[in-house]
């Protein structure tokens, strides 16, 4: 198996903890495919700043090829965080510097490139909405995070997105069961060929065209205190994706509702475990 994190990376700033973390939710999707055993690469730009190399040291840490990645003038993207009682807090960021303003356009060389992968995710965060007809023909599975922010969940967003996406993730812990239901459906009405979402400690729901599947959170408990949070969604989307690719989901494979049950439990034990990882990813330096 081969996935490709195809988008944004970016520099997580932890004020309160004085550190830097590498990240991204490309990147983070690519580093926890690898750490789980299967081949990874990630596909994007870089800053030529000191941040930037600083990410690209670590994430090549972790395994993941970066055969295809470009370096361009200009900063690389940077957020701000703190931690309140173990769930993190976004504070603000930089737009995503050279890597939002510049992102790679897929010519015939990167799709080629591309092709030899079996599962290809991409983000809200990578402007990469006017290449996913191209993802979408290349051969490979594409799943897309559509986050938590209302301007990514109109219509007219879904519509750009949906038809090329065979799961979108979408972020719910702020919806109750009733309006995560119908955000869902009208993301697969809109032609994702699946929707997932996750809830925090209300656990998640997958739904397709033909039923919905409703999985609890793993739990950490008292004795067991938090890192944070940073990455947790990510880890749940990369094992659930894993564990269906494992279990034969391909282009036009039909999914089984029992397939499913058994992702969601994977991405629950990959999110519960990512609770105890400082940042994304550790790696974590002072910040200079």
């Amino acid at each position: 198996m081969r996935v490709l994190g195809f988008g944004d990376n970016i520099v997580d700033r932890f004020v309160d903890r004085g550190t830097d973390y590498p990240g991204g939710n490309s990147v983070n999707v690519a580093v926890y495919a690898r750490r789980s055993g299967v081949e990874a690469a990630y596909l994007g730009v870089f800053g030529d700043d000191d941040l930037g190399r600083f990410l690209r040291e670590s994430i090549a840490a972790q395994n993941v090829a970066m055969d295809h990645c470009v370096v361009r003038t200009g900063e690389s993207g940077l957020s701000t965080l703190r931690v309140d009682d173990g769930e993190r807090v976004f504070l603000g960021w930089n737009g995503g510097g050279v890597t939002v303003r510049e992102p790679l356009r897929l010519d015939p060389e990167l799709t080629a490139y591309i092709s030899g992968f079996d599962l290809v995710h991409s983000s809200v965060y990578s402007r990469s909405e006017s290449e996913l007809p191209r993802l979408g023909a290349s051969g490979p599975l594409v799943m897309f995070d559509l986050s938590s922010e209302d301007e990514y969940r109109t219509p007219a967003y879904l519509d750009r997105v949906c038809p090329y996406a065979d799961l979108v993730l979408l972020s719910c812990s702020h919806l109750d069961e009733t309006a995560t239901h119908a955000l869902l459906a009208e993301a697969v009405d809109r032609g994702a060929g699946m929707a997932l979402a996750t809830r925090g400690v209300d656990g998640a729901i997958a739904r397709t065209d033909r039923w919905s599947v409703t999985a609890p959170a793993r739990k950490a408990g008292d004795a067991e205190p938090l890192v944070d949070t940073m990455g947790c969604g990510d880890a749940f989307l990369a094992g659930f994706a894993i564990s269906l690719v494992r279990e034969g989901w391909a282009t036009g494979a039909l999914l089984h509702r029992e397939a499913v049950e058994r992702a969601l439990r994977e991405g629950a034990g990959a999110a519960y475990e990512q609770c105890f990882v400082e940042g994304a990813f550790g790696h974590g330096r002072p910040v200079g």
